[in-house]
């Protein structure tokens, strides 16, 4: 291992519970304050869905200190940041930019963030969300999101959801999860472990223990192949193609990511220069892999033409037919290797990325190190991709989304090819 590869890491547990880590990075100008909870879309039973989104929001809304959202923020913009803040399937994350002389003052805010919302003006923020919802939507009400990620509920949740929570169902569910066993503080740039941890024990000390809240597990796999066609009006077709994979933990996980760096990771790999530069139906198609502690999806999403879209699926699945049969060359490999170094080493120059890896990864268990992620990604071989190309990307789990205007006779051409993929 390489351990020059890797900055100071370190944890210390507050007496409430709250896990603060501190990721020394002295090379960098500013640093990044960033407070992860376990809670989101996966934590949810069907009629709380979308509500740790609205949660979310509400905290916007002021706290006892600055009792309004024009407060908060004037607060918030006079350290020179913005607060983040974004809600996901098994994480909420409320995160600061800002100089490292003004991390006391963060860990501040956020501790009066967390510590005493005032929950005011939910029909406001009702409102807001509800058009937010509305981007998903068309003029009939029909969802077109492709987004259908095949974990079930959606972050957002249902509009019929978001138009009855009321300030009683925000503070049941903050109340809930926004304890500190739940939660992790990460502070990454250059700042001394001690005098985090001491800014910490000042303002989130009064944080609830509260309980480390268990992941409900994975819902029931259903076994593809799934086609799912949201008819909307319009000249092109979005499409999401979805397979259900192995988790951060399972030890072929490191070779799921060589797949897709082979399948997708710059313009010369299979999926831009076969499906985009030289058969020309897609402008724009990408991959990507959103990792669980539990589980993962596999995502190609792209958008064309409509009458493309049997033709697109089609010479796609060939080149997925290409990654299970073993066309996979040590030359594509070698090169996928040096792009993740490349980004490996690009993630120490950002405070943020080092929050998310040593913060938001600890939530579910100890985030390996930089150098034990690259000597991983060393030993994969060719063997190893084909392997888990030929577990993962099969017909039981697909699941296909198109959102578009497609006739009765493309639509049967999509679906007789999907169900002719063997």
């Amino acid at each position: 291992m390489d351990v020059r590869l890797d900055p100071g890491v370190e944890t210390t547990t507050l007496d409430n519970g709250l896990a603060v880590t501190t990721v020394s990075l002295p090379h960098l100008h500013t640093a990044v304050c960033a407070l992860f909870v376990k809670v989101g879309a996966r934590f949810e039973v069907p009629e709380d869905n979308g509500l740790s989104h609205f949660v979310e929001h509400m905290l916007f809304r002021g706290t006892e200190r600055y009792p309004t959202s024009l407060a908060l923020n004037t607060a918030v913009e006079r350290l020179g940041s913005t607060l983040h803040a974004e809600t996901g399937r098994d994480y909420s994350l409320f995160q600061l930019g800002l100089e490292p002389a003004h991390v006391p003052e963060a860990i501040e805010l956020l501790g009066e963030l967390l510590g005493r919302p005032r929950f005011d003006d939910i029909e406001l923020e009702r409102a807001l969300i509800l058009e937010e919802i509305n981007e998903d939507y068309d003029e009939k009400g029909v969802e077109i999101n492709a987004d259908d990620s095949a974990l079930g509920q959606r972050i957002i949740g249902p509009r019929e959801n978001v138009e009855r929570f009321t300030a009683a169902d925000v503070r049941r569910h903050f109340t809930g999860f926004y304890g500190a066993r739940n939660a992790n503080l990460c502070v990454a740039g250059p700042v001394e472990h001690g005098a985090v941890v001491a800014a910490a024990q000042r303002k989130l000390a009064a944080m609830p223990s509260g309980s480390c809240v268990v992941v409900p597990p994975a819902p029931p796999f259903l076994e593809g192949p799934r086609l799912r066609h949201v008819s909307d009006a319009g000249s092109q077709t979005s499409l999401a193609m979805v397979f259900r994979a192995v988790p951060e933990l399972d030890p072929a996980y490191v070779a799921l990511v060589a797949l897709l760096r082979v399948l997708d990771d710059g313009m010369s790999t299979r999926l831009h220069y076969t499906l985009a530069d030289q058969k020309g139906l897609a402008y724009s198609i990408h991959a990507s892999i959103e990792p669980l502690a539990d589980t993962a999806l596999f995502e190609i999403a792209g958008a064309t033409a409509n009458a493309k879209v049997p033709a697109l699926v089609r010479e796609l699945l060939l080149l997925l037919d290409g990654l299970r049969l073993g066309r996979v060359t040590d030359d594509e490999l070698a090169k996928a290797r040096v792009r993740y170094r490349y980004e490996t080493l690009a993630s120490i120059d950002d405070a943020a990325a080092m929050a998310g890896w040593f913060g938001g990864t600890a939530l579910y268990y100890p985030p390996p190190t930089l150098s034990e992620r690259l000597a991983a990604m060393s030993k994969v071989s060719v063997d190893d991709v084909v392997r888990i190309a030929e577990q993962v990307l099969t017909p039981e789990h697909l699941v296909l989304t198109a959102v578009g205007t497609l006739s009765r006779a493309r639509l049967g051409e999509l679906r007789q090819t999907i169900t002719d993929w063997r």
